[in-house]
């Protein structure tokens, strides 16, 4: 093996290395991206729900059941918290293989 074949061995792992980390780092964004969304749809809820009836909404399964939420209940942990009846509650998305 020749220095030159040394480098062409060198210069081809360190591309596969930077090709490994950046499809883990778009992995990353893309699913911080997907709990963004899950985010944003169940806020939109509880504030139809609000606008509609006039009251928050107790739980998830309720927004579920009347405001047609959806989401993939597999993958993400969804839960709202209210604090007092007349502000909104906080939500928390978390994905399920990070709870874990």
């Amino acid at each position: 093996m020749t220095i030159r074949d040394f480098w062409k061995i060198i210069f081809i792992d360190a591309v596969l290395i930077l090709f490994v980390l950046l499809s883990t780092r778009i992995s990353k964004i893309h699913n911080t991206e997907e709990s963004r969304i899950v985010q944003d749809a169940v806020r939109e809820a509880i504030m139809t729900c609000y606008a509609v009836e006039g009251a928050y909404p107790e739980s998830v399964e309720y927004l579920q059941e009347n405001y047609r939420l959806a989401y993939d209940e597999e993958r993400y942990l969804v839960n709202i918290e209210s604090f007092a009846a007349n502000r909104s509650p906080d939500v928390y998305v978390v994905e399920r293989g990070a709870a874990e």
